[in-house]
């Protein structure tokens, strides 16, 4: 039997048009790539169509500047009967030193659907 991927990871770097006036990336496109990396992880686990219920506890703790590039990790840390629970961090690093810090970390709902568009449940995981 073969067992689904329960991880994303996506990498990006911080563009002008990422950052707010202080040159560090905007909270809005940090939750935007967050919740790109839990629907790729949801989806690779649930092998089915999901969307997102909820976003929980996001803590950004340092900021992230621009010209950084950006790793979006998502796990799939709990299952339920129609929902999945996906950690996702961000973590910045320099090019130049290749010093990294962990800068950003949430928690998101996610909810597998049937082709109705109705919760399915996650059998067999």
């Amino acid at each position: 039997m073969t067992v689904a991927p329960t991880e994303a990871r996506m990498l990006d770097i911080v563009f002008p048009d990422h950052t707010n006036h202080l040159g560090t990336l905007f909270g809005g496109q940090a939750l935007a790539w967050m919740d790109k990396a839990a629907f790729i992880a949801a989806s690779r686990y649930a092998r089915s169509t999901v969307v997102t219920a909820r976003s929980e506890q996001v803590d950004f703790s340092r900021p992230i500047r621009q010209g950084q590039l950006v790793e979006t990790i998502a796990r799939v840390v709990g299952v339920g009967r129609t929902s999945m629970q996906v950690e996702v961090e961000l973590v910045s690093e320099d090019l130049l030193s290749g010093v990294r810090h962990a800068c950003t970390r949430g928690r998101f709902v996610m909810i597998a659907l049937d082709p109705e568009g109705r919760p399915r449940p996650l059998q067999g995981r």
